[in-house]
């Protein structure tokens, strides 16, 4: 459900995955998500859901410490470029630095989608979700790929939305949650657990 009319106008759902495992400021990663949880929200940005905190190993496999995941659902009246720039000014205020593609990080803050957005063509995201493994570490999209290229593939990511959006269908692949959860294998699913 792309649009909720609402008292204040329309609203689009958007989805958000959240990750850190570096600490902050003396702090465990779990503090640093709430805190940018409490950032999220604006008169533009308000938070209907938030999945439960859930530890998983780094990935790729080796890349630092475990982190802590967990997704939000979102009712939002902006843009998904402008929410992109906010979770962008979210991560950047808590000392998030993009130096190393899918290194370990002090906060993560993903969007996934953004009402029924296909960006910026079906084509080209379809081009995206099917980059090898071994080009994803190498290349990063340099404009917004929605719904995120890599949410099919990704435990992590998942887990935590099939709290908060259960009925979520990816809107150009038309597989839902449970069916892409159900592709994954049982061991990457199994290496989350709850906080």
């Amino acid at each position: 459900m792309p649009q909720v009319a609402g008292d204040q106008g329309c609203f689009t759902t958007a989805l958000v995955a959240l990750g850190a495992n570096l600490p902050r400021d003396g702090r465990a990663p779990e503090v640093t998500l709430r805190h940018s949880l409490a950032l999220l929200s604006t008169e533009m940005v308000q938070i209907r859901a938030v999945s439960r905190f859930f530890r998983s190993p780094a990935y790729p496999s080796g890349s630092g410490p475990d982190y802590v995941n967990a997704a939000a659902l979102l009712d939002v009246r902006i843009g998904a470029d402008a929410l992109l720039a906010h979770l962008h000014a979210i991560e950047a205020g808590l000392g998030r630095s993009r130096l190393a593609r899918w290194g370990a990080r002090v906060v993560d803050l993903d969007l996934l989608s953004h009402g029924e957005s296909v960006l910026p063509d079906a084509e080209t995201q379809a081009a995206w979700r099917a980059l090898p493994a071994a080009e994803q570490a190498l290349r990063a999209p340099d404009q917004l790929i929605l719904p995120h290229p890599r949410i099919a593939d990704r435990a992590f990511v998942l887990v935590p939305l099939a709290e908060v959006a259960p009925a979520w269908v990816h809107p150009a692949t038309g597989q839902g949650i449970s069916a892409m959860l159900a592709a994954l294998p049982e061991a990457d699913k199994a290496a989350l657990q709850p906080l």
